[in-house]
């Protein structure tokens, strides 16, 4: 019993994460049709320049508050050189290549200035464990998946009470239409990409003093992030954050019962047969384009 409990506790855990990264496709998504396929590295540069500047001796808060707003800058610059300049030509698919581009380019920098080592991130929730059924597990865990879900309902709220999350909404349904109403639809795609990369940068902070900071910690979160956008259908945060717990919890119990060696083939394999049935993701909606 036990067993099962750790299991399900840590899948939570890990699949908060993955959780968080797909919210970051799907925001960017839902207003610009293009992600930053370097999002992953956004969480990666959270995380080290968080340790970073507490190297420099700063308070915690002020630390993890300049990381954030670095994200941000980061994801509004990449929106703009890499995502923008192929926004008006149909059916390209030029953003895929210069973001994968990019977060080589920033891996690669990280690795030089950082190390290739990995560091944790100081954090009081994760120096001891809680016992929960007799597993035990960091409170930083819980946390995660916690973080998860409060950020859908913050986005919900966003998304339906403030103007901007309104005119985010009209982007998302139709962006012919919104810019026929005056909406400014590239300023909007801008704020999307700042937006999900600040969720980036904090997700990278919450994970960090669990699984520790590295220059190339993003990879396969960035991955994995956005397969669990495509499950859970990269229209719902809902659906993406819903899809991302239970990869997680999968993840663990494969890592259990089968083999580590087995995890990522039995993820990847759960991600095409969801796609071979439900090509839309479980929660995602048909698009239709009128010609």
């Amino acid at each position: 019993m036990s067993s099962v409990v750790q299991y399900l506790l840590a899948g939570l855990g890990i699949g908060g994460i993955y959780a968080l990264v797909a919210l970051g496709f799907h925001i960017m998504w839902s207003s610009a049709k293009a992600v930053n396929f370097a999002h992953g590295d956004t969480l990666m540069l959270g995380a080290v320049l968080t340790i970073v500047f507490l190297d420099f001796g700063l308070p915690m808060s002020v630390a993890i508050a300049l990381a954030i707003g670095v994200s941000v800058i980061f994801g509004v610059v990449l929106e703009r050189v890499a995502i923008r300049p192929f926004a008006a030509q149909a059916r390209s698919i030029g953003w895929m290549l210069t973001t994968i581009a990019i977060g080589i380019m920033l891996e690669s920098y990280a690795t030089i200035s950082f190390g290739a080592f990995a560091r944790p991130l100081p954090s009081p929730l994760a120096e001891k464990p809680v016992i929960i059924l007799g597993a035990g597990v960091f409170p930083q865990e819980l946390l995660i998946p916690l973080a998860a879900v409060a950020i859908v309902g913050l986005l919900y709220f966003f998304q339906r009470r403030t103007q901007l999350g309104r005119a985010m909404r009209a982007v998302a349904f139709n962006r012919e239409a919104a810019g026929i109403v005056g909406i400014n639809v590239t300023r909007i795609a801008m704020i999307s990409f700042a937006l999900a990369s600040a969720l980036g940068g904090l997700s990278g902070i919450l994970v960090a003093p669990v699984i520790q900071a590295s220059a190339t910690m993003g990879l396969l979160l960035g991955i994995k992030g956005f397969a669990v956008a495509i499950i859970g259908g990269i229209t719902s945060a809902p659906g993406v954050v819903i899809a991302g717990l239970l990869y997680g919890v999968i993840e663990k119990f494969v890592d259990g019962y089968i083999s580590t060696a087995a995890r990522e083939a039995v993820g990847f394999s759960i991600v095409i047969l969801v796609l071979m049935i439900w090509p839309q993701g479980l929660f995602g909606r048909k698009e239709i384009v009128k010609v």
